[in-house]
């Protein structure tokens, strides 16, 4: 299936691969970055904490530690504020504990060396509360009234705030993130769109050369292109011009052969003195010959049916063939009833158009006992052709047919011209039927497909 995807959307899905790569990790990194700075910025605040007590506190002449009843930190003061608390004096056995803790064991720091910071996060040791905290902790030998006494200072903060503004920032962030990541994207594609245009227009006028609309490229198309675009008019040059010669070089062959043989026939019917023996081995060879003759110059010529054809209009090279025909069978006085829309058209060439025609209603003209049919008509992208008439039909053909065997050799009369018209049919990518017709006579029919189908 991916070997099926366009240039186009192999470059989207890429771009758009790489960009949610980048964007995650881009996401992520940026995540944990602020992560820390929030971080360091509310160990910073406990640490500020920690200094507003230090700036309060002071010792008894016990050595004991005495708090004022009013805290800088009004946090302190608020009973489960989230913000917690906790000097302790282990000179002289005392812990002062904050106004915010009323009744609560929390997970504060007991000991920590004289002149030490220390930044970590503590669950919540009380039952079935689950909090975290945030702690920074401070060791100072205090001296105060002469009194001298090592003091630990610990402060707790509740990691739910902090929680809160972080899933705040990423929700925001990978918000922004997507929608940056959707812009870009659909700036991508529209980027590609407009890289790819010329492409598109290349295909465009190859199907239109194909199709017989336009006979080369005539676009203006950016450098990388340029080149490939003249060196496909060149191709297409050179192959008409191959054609062209071909074609002549067949008929100057079929001219060259022909008139040898007729010498000969005619030569063969003016000497009677040759012994009837002999006549009659070499009558019947040197027709064989012609007829071999024309079946592979048809069969070449189909082989090389052109490519690059324009579009022909089928009802004037029907009308020539039933005219030319109507001259030919005129003891026969045959009716000849053609069925073909005037601007029905087909890209095939004028002279294998003729080929086909011409040799189906020459065989039908030949068979008929009054009346030759031909209808041409579009269906369903493709181009259909009925040739019937009323004669004794084909017989065994269709069998012959089915089996590859050459009509040439299996009917006279019909195989020669049945046979180049199966090559040049087949050289269009149509198919060719043969079968009895409904009033008894044979029927011919061929389709062709279209571009599209």
């Amino acid at each position: 299936m991916m070997a099926r995807l366009s240039i186009r959307a192999r470059l989207v899905w890429g771009a758009a691969l790489v960009m949610v790569v980048f964007l995650a990790g881009a996401g992520w990194a940026v995540q944990q970055a602020h992560a820390d700075s929030v971080r360091t910025q509310r160990f910073a605040r406990l640490q500020t904490t920690i200094y507003l007590l230090m700036a309060g506190a002071e010792l008894d002449a016990n050595g004991q530690l005495v708090m004022p009843a009013s805290l800088a930190e009004p946090r302190l003061s608020l009973p489960n504020s989230g913000l917690y608390a906790s000097i302790g004096n282990p000179t002289h056995g005392g812990q002062w504990h904050s106004p915010s803790t009323p009744g609560r064991s929390l997970p504060f720091e007991r000991s920590v060396a004289t002149g030490q910071w220390r930044y970590d996060t503590r669950p919540d040791t009380g039952p079935g509360l689950g909090q975290v905290f945030l702690a920074a902790s401070y060791g100072v030998t205090w001296s105060d009234n002469d009194k001298t006494a090592t003091l630990v200072f610990s402060v707790l903060e509740d990691r739910a705030e902090f929680e809160r503004e972080m899933a705040t920032f990423e929700r925001t962030l990978w918000y922004w993130l997507g929608g940056t990541g959707l812009l870009l994207l659909l700036a991508q594609t529209i980027l590609l769109g407009w890289g790819l245009a010329p492409l598109r227009e290349m295909t465009r006028e190859i199907r239109g050369i194909e199709e017989g609309r336009q006979s080369h490229m005539q676009g203006s198309y950016p450098q990388e292109i340029a080149t490939i675009t003249g060196n496909l008019n060149t191709l297409i040059d050179q192959e008409r011009a191959r054609q062209t010669r071909y074609r002549d070089a067949l008929d100057d062959l079929a001219h060259s052969l022909k008139t040898p043989l007729a010498v000969m026939r005619s030569a063969l019917d003016q000497h009677h003195q040759l012994p009837p023996a002999l006549t009659a081995q070499m009558g019947p060879q040197l027709v064989r010959m012609n007829d071999i003759v024309r079946h592979q110059l048809g069969r070449a010529a189909a082989g090389g049916a052109a490519r690059f054809a324009p579009q022909l209009a089928f009802a004037p090279v029907l009308n020539r063939v039933c005219d030319a025909l109507g001259k030919v069978y005129a003891d026969k006085q045959l009716s000849f009833s053609m069925d073909c829309p005037p601007d029905l058209s087909w890209r095939m060439d004028e002279g294998d158009a003729f080929e086909i025609f011409g040799n189906l209603l020459d065989n039908a003209a030949k068979w008929a006992r009054a009346a030759v049919s031909i209808r041409v008509w579009h269906d369903a992208g493709y181009l259909r052709v009925r040739i019937t008439d009323d004669g004794p039909g084909f017989g065994e053909l269709q069998a012959v047919l089915q089996r590859h065997v050459r009509l040439d050799e299996r009917v006279p009369g019909h195989g020669i011209g049945l046979a180049v018209v199966r090559d040049l049919v087949a050289s269009h990518q149509g198919k060719l039927q043969l079968s009895q017709a409904a009033l008894g006579g044979a029927q011919v029919d061929i389709s062709f497909p279209g571009p599209s189908v």
